[in-house]
């Protein structure tokens, strides 16, 4: 590693702790409130989306842009009505993404399904991926009946994802710290 680069690291550890505390804080919210947190979700990928949309209608008057021109209206307008609906109203907006993920999880589900019947002959333990096929459709179907509830789970997971991460970030910015502090 150069210098330069290990310099930086071993002065910069405290962002990574700066991270881990705010996701380790964002996972302890997604379990003591997660409704609200879903909510809270919905709105900030809304205002990631109104700041897609500024940047890609900067980017349009830019000379040295790699996608097309329409592409980038087309991405500029998506994320502009996505973002204000988003921030307008980010309870419907987390039931409309859980609806999504619901589609989404029955389609899978019966895509694999379909592909463990259709490679049987071929592997053994097929039963396992029309078994995760089963699992897909019946979440899926319990996020259709219980909306509220399957919202609920969803921010619990991503709460703990957020924790794990947050745990990992901190224990990570100090042992650069502590490798900054041995050189």
């Amino acid at each position: 590693m150069s210098a330069a680069l290990f310099g930086s690291l071993k002065r910069s550890w405290w962002v990574l702790v700066l991270y881990g505390v705010i996701g380790v804080l964002f996972g302890i919210s997604a379990f003591l409130w997660p409704a609200k947190t879903a909510i809270a979700l919905a709105w900030a990928f809304g205002v990631m989306a109104l700041a897609e949309a500024v940047l890609s209608i900067v980017a349009l008057v830019s000379k040295d842009v790699v996608v097309s021109k329409a592409w980038l209206v087309l991405y500029a307008l998506a994320s502009l009505v996505f973002g204000l609906m988003a921030v307008a109203n980010p309870v419907k907006t987390a039931k409309v993404l859980l609806l999504l993920l619901a589609a989404w999880l029955i389609v899978a589900g019966v895509y694999r399904i379909v592909l463990a019947i259709r490679i049987r002959k071929e592997i053994t333990g097929e039963w396992m991926i029309a078994l995760s096929g089963l699992l897909a459709i019946v979440l899926g179907v319990m996020f259709l009946a219980s909306p509220a509830a399957g919202l609920v789970t969803v921010t619990l997971w991503i709460g703990l994802i957020a924790l794990v991460y947050g745990v990992l970030q901190v224990m990570a910015g100090f042992r650069l710290r502590k490798l900054g502090q041995a050189v």
